[in-house]
Formats: structure tokens, sequence, C-alpha cells
């Protein structure tokens, strides 16, 4: 693309010379779809589309509808193979082979999940384990649950402390996983690490506990990296797990949804789609690629996503260290205004940070963080997920909330200071959660 196309990130919301107006304009063009009186600071969730690429999502269902037998048998394939191509550039796979297209991490899971079951149920019971970090996302570990007990293993769940201070203690705690999934002669056989804990938010030394497993002879290590791509630096030949998927609707302006899964020797893995379709025995880069007539232009679009990231100083690197830079900003003015902290250093923050909320507001379940979720999103306009920490024994005014707030190029300064100000307001009148019980 020739210079002239770049636009260049600005280093604050305001207009100002070199280019930055034209990037205000463009990304307000671009995401005018969005609810302009929400402060919308979640894209974590759900992430983000621009209307160029719904343009382009438009004209792939357009296609299909006017010639679907064409399209089908001629396009879909080649569309797909093309989109993978461009995924294995981004995170340094050897080859296309190892890239596969799926739904989301979700999906991602099952397969690699279907994939390790045997080996657990082959084993007499108890004598396998499987590791996951409590931190890990819902779905996950009811999966690991499922596939894993069922099979008679055992799953082990890594207890890490929140707040947490340095990858140390992380590394620790993992470690201490690995050798509870080890005592009474059982054999570890699945580590499910996350590139990037959803709830609460750490960016995890990923790399590291991979080499750990390898040095504890882990069978299989699975890395869950649904908010990696396009949020942080993903090398999954340095990284080196066996498996490795994340979505590409977070952080990378797909539509929802689509994500990848790396594997690392497709040839020699028994891997298949959860959907047994006509492609059943091809490799799960085919399999995945026709699970039936469903619609499958979200990943058909990701070379037009990653177009439109090209369309920015920097590409993907330059966005990324936007947005690391300006949530971290972000967080540390509402952790000033409110005189909370940070529930992790900002080197362990990606484009997403966990800011605790004031004790007086008295959150004291996972209801009541819900339940401030909704309050915060009716009567103020702010989306903004909210976490709870139960508190330890004998702490003093604890703070048991923390909100995490996304960072992307739409997002602006008043989106902040709109959530800043509702926390304030809440603290001025007195409000604490006991009125959801009330």
């Amino acid at each position: 693309m020739s210079s002239n196309n770049i636009i260049n990130i600005p280093n604050h919301h305001d207009a100002e010379p070199n280019g930055t107006t034209t990037t205000t304009t463009t990304i307000h063009t671009e995401f005018s779809h969005h609810d302009p009186t929400i402060a919308r600071i979640n894209n974590g969730s759900f992430g983000s589309v621009p209307s160029s690429v719904i343009q382009s999502q438009h004209r792939f269902h357009l296609r299909f509808l006017q010639q679907p037998d064409d399209f089908y048998l001629n396009h879909l394939k080649p569309s797909i193979l093309s989109s993978r191509d461009v995924i294995k550039t981004l995170v340094n796979a050897s080859h296309v082979t190892q890239i596969s297209l799926v739904d989301n991490a979700t999906t991602a899971a099952a397969i690699v999940l279907q994939h390790i079951k045997p080996s657990f149920s082959l084993s007499p019971p108890h004598s396998s384990a499987a590791v996951i970090l409590h931190y890990a996302y819902g779905a996950v570990k009811k999966s690991v649950h499922a596939y894993v007990t069922r099979s008679g293993g055992d799953v082990i769940e890594v207890q890490m402390p929140y707040p947490v201070y340095s990858n140390d203690e992380i590394v620790k705690a993992f470690r201490n996983g690995l050798n509870l999934g080890k005592m009474n002669n059982r054999k570890v056989r699945l580590a499910v690490i996350d590139h990037i804990t959803s709830m609460p938010s750490v960016v995890i030394p990923v790399k590291e506990l991979v080499k750990m497993c390898r040095e504890e002879g882990v069978e299989c290590v699975f890395v869950d990296a649904a908010h990696a791509i396009g949020s942080v630096e993903v090398d999954v030949e340095d990284i080196g797990a066996d498996f490795y998927t994340s979505n590409l609707h977070k952080w990378l302006f797909c539509p929802p949804s689509v994500a990848f899964l790396y594997c690392r020797n497709p040839e020699r893995s028994n891997l298949h789609h959860p959907v047994v379709s006509h492609e059943y025995g091809n490799g799960i880069a085919i399999e995945s690629s026709w699970v039936g007539t469903r619609d499958y232009s979200a990943q058909l679009v990701v070379p037009d996503a990653v177009e439109f990231v090209n369309r920015f100083e920097g590409g993907i690197d330059g966005i990324r260290k936007w947005n690391h830079d300006k949530v971290s900003e972000m967080a540390v003015m509402l952790v000033e205004a409110w005189g909370t902290r940070l529930g992790t250093p900002l080197d362990m923050c990606a484009s997403m940070a966990m800011v605790g909320l004031p004790a007086c507001l008295g959150i004291g379940s996972e209801a009541d963080a819900l339940k401030l979720r909704s309050r915060l999103r009716d009567c103020y306009k702010v989306e903004v997920p909210i976490y709870y920490r139960k508190p330890e024994d004998g702490e003093v005014d604890p703070v048991t909330g923390y909100a995490r707030i996304s960072h992307q190029i739409y997002n602006t300064v008043d989106d902040y200071y709109r959530f800043r100000d509702a926390v304030c307001n809440l603290v001025s009148s007195g409000f604490t959660c006991k009125v959801f019980q009330d």
C-alpha cells in the first residue's frame, strides 16, 4: 500500500496536525454505526467491525445469494485458504496447513479436547490429570472438566493471587499446579494456558509456562489466546505450544465469529471438527472449511480486516502500541480519581486493564458485580464488565470490585471521563450494592 494511504495514529485524542484530523474523521466514519450515546469501553467482549469490513462481508452475502452453487463449489474454499494464509503470516506459522479457521476459541478447545480425550480414557481412572488456570475462560474451563472428568482424569485448577504484581507469582503458582497434577503418580497429559486471561485480565508469561510444561513432560500444551491476536505479539513458533487459538473478532476487526486454530504438527495429529461433515478425514483445516450450509462470511473477510489494519501507521504493531498506551493512561487516571489501585502492573496489560473500584461501593458477590454493571449501563450509559474479587481474611476496606476497561481505536478520552464521573456520582450519593439485596 502506498504511503499516501497510510493513516498516522495520533498521540492524543484531540485533533492535531500531520494527518491526525484525517485519522479522527476516518475512525469516526468506520465506526459510525456504534451507538453514540454509549461509552463503549468493553471491546474485549465482542470486538468491533469497521464499516469497510461490514461492506465486504455484505458483498460475500450477495455473491452467495446470487448463485449459491457457484459460490460454494468454486469460491468458498479458495477464499478460506486466502484467509488462512494471511493468518499464517501474522502469527509466524511455518506452513498454512498448520492454520485452520473455526467459529471461536471455544470451538478450537473442543477440537483439542476431543483429540486428547483418548489419552485419558485409555488410562486407569485418576492416573492422568489436566492442569488449567483458575482464571480460565468459563466455557473453556467447563469444556476441560466435561471431557477430562468423564474420561476418568482429574482437573487441577492453578490458583493464582489477585491482584497480581509480577510474572514470578504466575510462574510459581503454575509450577505448584503442575506438581499437584503429578501427585499420586499421575501423568499430566494436558495443560491449558491462557495468553491473556479474560476476567480478571492478565497477560500471562505464556512462553515460559510452555517451556516449563516441556521440561516437566506434559503430553499436550494448548494455549487459549482468545484475546491475543491484534492485542499482543503472537509468534506461534516461538511460543512452542502444540495448539494455539485466538479469536479474530475481538481485536482484529473481523465480524463475529471467527478464530484460528494453530496445530504444530497437523500431519501427526488425529484432529477432527466436532461437526462431522463431507470433508471428514481430510485434515482439520479442510474439515473446518466445510461443516454444512452456513454463513462463512466472517472467515472470508479476514484479508479485508488486515487491509484495514494496514491503513494505520505501523499496522498491527502500531495499533497494539496505541491501545496499550491509551488504556494504561486511562487506567492510571481512573485509579487516581477514585483513590484505588490497578489489578496488575501496566506491563502485564495489553489493550485491557483492571481498575479497582472504590471499596465503599460494597461489591460483595458476583451477583453484585453484574447488577452494578447493569446500573452503569442503564443509568450512566457506560458499558464495562465488573470483576468480583473475594477479600482475604483480615483485609480492611478491601477493593473487591475491578472494572475491566478496554481501549480500541474508536474510543475517546470522554468515554473514560464518563465512567469516572459515573462512579464518583455513585460514591457521592452514598450508593452501595446493598440496595440490590433490599
